[in-house]
This record gives C-alpha cells, sequence and structure tokens, in this order.
C-alpha cells in the first residue's frame, strides 16, 4: 500500500514538473481546458495540467509585419508597385485563438488585398504627395477587418514606390519644365518690379531741376573710374560765347 501510494505521489511530482511553464512577461497563455477556453494566464510560473489542459502562447508585442511589393493599377491608369510595412499587436489573446486559425497569416493576406485596393482608388499623384491621408485609411481598414481576432492596427506605412521607366522620365520631364516655368515667372517678376522703380526715379528726376545733369555727372564719374575706358563729354553749344563769332565778323583780313 505504501508503495502504491508513493508511486502516485511520485507520478504526481512527475506531471505537476512537466506542467509547469514559465510565462514570459510579453506572452500570455491561452487555456483550453477539455477543448473549452477557460481563461488566459501569464506572466510568471504557471501550471497547466497535462492530459485535461492545453495551452497555446500568444505574443502580446508590436508586430511588424513586412508587405512584399503589390502590383495594382492606379485610378489613372498607371501600373505601380507599392509596398508597405504594418504594426499590430494582439489584444485579445482569447479571440486570437478561437476566432481565426493564423492571426499572423490572416492579417497578411487583409493587409495585401487592402493595400492593393487603395492603390487602385487612388491617382499617382496621390501616392506620391499624400501619403499620411493613404496610410490612416489602410491603418482604418484593415484595422476594422481584424477587430473581431483580437488584434489592433497600429499603423500601415507605405515604404517603397515603383513605376515604369517610361512614367518616371515623364515625370522629370514635367518637373523641369515647372521649374523652368517658375524661373521664367521670378524674372519676370524682377524686370516689373524694376520697371516700377525706374518709372518712380524717372518721376522723381524729371521733378527736381537739376537732377539730371547731377546724374549725368554721377555716371560720367563712375566710367571715369575705369582706366580703360574712352570718356566722350557733351557740351552743349550754349556754353559756347557768342561774342567770339562776332569778333570773327569783324576780322579785317
Amino acid at each position: 500500500m505504501v508503495e502504491i501510494l508513493g508511486g502516485l505521489l511520485f507520478l504526481a511530482l512527475i506531471l505537476t514538473i512537466s506542467g509547469l511553464r514559465f510565462v514570459k512577461e510579453y506572452d500570455r497563455l491561452v487555456i483550453l481546458r477539455l477543448g473549452r477556453a477557460v481563461g488566459v494566464r501569464g506572466p510568471g510560473p504557471q501550471l497547466v495540467f497535462p492530459l485535461i489542459e492545453r495551452a497555446q502562447k500568444i505574443d502580446t508585442r508590436v508586430i511588424t509585419l513586412p508587405i512584399p511589393p503589390q502590383e495594382a493599377i492606379t485610378r489613372d491608369n498607371v501600373s505601380a508597385k507599392v509596398a508597405a510595412v504594418c504594426f499590430f499587436q494582439v489584444i485579445d489573446p482569447v479571440k486570437a485563438v478561437l476566432k481565426v486559425e493564423n492571426a499572423m497569416d490572416a492579417t497578411f493576406q487583409v493587409a495585401q488585398t487592402t493595400l492593393r485596393t487603395i492603390v487602385g482608388q487612388h491617382d499617382l499623384d496621390d501616392l506620391l504627395t499624400e501619403r499620411d491621408t493613404i496610410n490612416q485609411k489602410l491603418s482604418a481598414i484593415i484595422d476594422r477587418q481584424t477587430e473581431s481576432w483580437g488584434i489592433k492596427v497600429n499603423s500601415v506605412e507605405l515604404k517603397d514606390l515603383e513605376i515604369p521607366v517610361n512614367m518616371q522620365r515623364a515625370m522629370a520631364r514635367q518637373a523641369e519644365a515647372e521649374r523652368e516655368r517658375r524661373a521664367k515667372v521670378v524674372a519676370a517678376d524682377g524686370e516689373l518690379q524694376a520697371a516700377h522703380k525706374l518709372k518712380e526715379a524717372a518721376a522723381v528726376i524729371s521733378s527736381q531741376a537739376g537732377a539730371m545733369q547731377l546724374r549725368q555727372l554721377q555716371t560720367m564719374l563712375e566710367v571715369a573710374s575705369e582706366k580703360t575706358s574712352t570718356l566722350i563729354i557733351p557740351v552743349p553749344m550754349e556754353l559756347f560765347p557768342e561774342g567770339g563769332k562776332d569778333d570773327e565778323e569783324d576780322d579785317p583780313q
């Protein structure tokens, strides 16, 4: 009798040790007792009764899920390959076990199909300039589909965008033409402002007596500072004395 009791105690000890689990801080154990979910255990040391209970470990950390390039046609009929990355985490381990067979694989498939759908709803320019808006839309749509699985999608980020080579060349030509247009507009604005300033300066000079002569003298001084320049100064005829002509006419020779 003692031997039987000792054997049972030894067997119980072996079963207890075999059912002992050490659960990490970021993990949870979903316990299924005789096929029915009875709760979540962890973190720390936990006892799972062999033959009666089965435990499935769930990681509750934020998981990074890369989405490989997906080929899609944009709304303006441009073929593009778009890659993204999805950040999600399990917030309800029981649902993640009972509602879906493989939570990560299911989220991956939903993210792929949603990415292709969203790309088809936007123009190429939107994919290039409105990434924040598209990221928020992707996150909201994927999160609605995974919510029933106990999964929370924190964010989805577009990572790479690949377009055909001929489209890249066309965009480069468009960008160059846009830069030239802006340069011409800036130059025209400068000419217009300069014309207004010259008009104002001419009005001021014409309204002041002697201002034009002073301006001419200033210009002469600036030109004369160059040693290689030849300066020709026009002298008005009014500056010559009229008496010199009369003396020539009175000369007896």
